[in-house]
């Protein structure tokens, strides 16, 4: 019962933070490490990102339809679309971004090894300070990106290199609390992306990212295990409800709050660190 409780909330926090520019990295790494629970597995981490993965596809299930019937007709059928142009763009964006990914992903493992063995602390507390770091240092990106840049880009009429930029901008997220939609919503908006439109790109650039983890890691997933199901589920139904209200917040809203929701969480989760490290509280 203990374990499906804590599914519970997990994939409520994986739905809330995942699409959200606020890091599910960091929101999933810190329960467990605040309330003492077992740290959260890689697979049990990707089987949450499913949940949110199936209510970006149920949610923009029409535009992925239309997005693969472009693609399909501009190559096979040589009939220019915009969503035909879209498809593509995500395609030539997902396949380098991809590698980079798993590149970079070993990488910061090797990084977090050699802080701990320099400072002589543990990996985790190593984490939790890239986390705070990163929470504070992108809420303030952020905040300065939305608040200068204009809005000038449409969805429609995003061009083939600001894609590939945006897409290529997700490998920052190999680093915990960086945020994958937080980094690809910052450089949408620092190219004149409007708010909604770099969020409504965001999620379907996702979709290919998030699919591909899940491949690498299905046979590692426990499919009758009961906190699986209802950790896929939390984070599915919290998913599509934080989607359909960002989208409608951001017609007239800003990432002013998710900013600095950012920097103040990440300043307490510093403070926690030090105070850990320096008095084993």
């Amino acid at each position: 019962m203990n374990e499906i409780f804590q599914a519970l909330i997990l994939g409520i926090v994986q739905g809330l933070t995942e699409l959200l520019p606020i890091s599910s990295s960091a929101h999933l790494n810190l329960f467990p490490w605040i309330f003492g629970w077992n740290e959260i597995s890689p697979s049990f981490d990707v089987a949450l990102h499913i949940g949110t993965l199936f209510a970006i596809v149920l949610f923009f299930f029409k535009d992925w339809v239309n997005l693969i019937k472009g693609g399909y007709n501009q190559v096979i059928k040589k009939k220019k679309s915009t969503d035909g142009k879209i498809f593509w763009y995500i395609v030539i964006s997902t396949i380098p971004t991809g590698i980079l990914c798993l590149v970079l992903d070993k990488l910061s493992e090797k990084i977090m090894e050699k802080l701990a063995t320099t400072f002589s602390i543990e990996e985790k507390m190593v984490e939790m300070f890239m986390i705070a770091i990163a929470l504070i240092v992108m809420g303030i990106v952020l905040y300065i990106v939305d608040k200068k840049s204009k809005s000038t880009v449409d969805f429609e009429q995003m061009t083939l290199k600001q894609t590939f930029i945006i897409g290529l901008s997700q490998a920052l997220a190999f680093i915990p609390g960086v945020s994958r939609s937080g980094v690809t919503i910052t450089t949408a908006r620092a190219m004149g992306v409007k708010r909604e439109a770099a969020a409504r790109y965001s999620f379907l650039l996702s979709t290919p990212i998030v699919f591909g983890a899940t491949l690498l890691k299905f046979r590692e997933f426990q499919f009758t295990d009961p906190a699986f199901i209802v950790g896929v589920l939390s984070s599915f139904v919290v998913g599509l409800i934080v989607i359909k209200f960002l989208l409608k917040y951001l017609q007239k809203g800003s990432f002013k709050g998710f900013a600095i929701y950012r920097v103040a969480f990440g300043i307490v989760i510093l403070v926690v660190a030090v105070l850990k490290v320096k008095y084993g509280i």
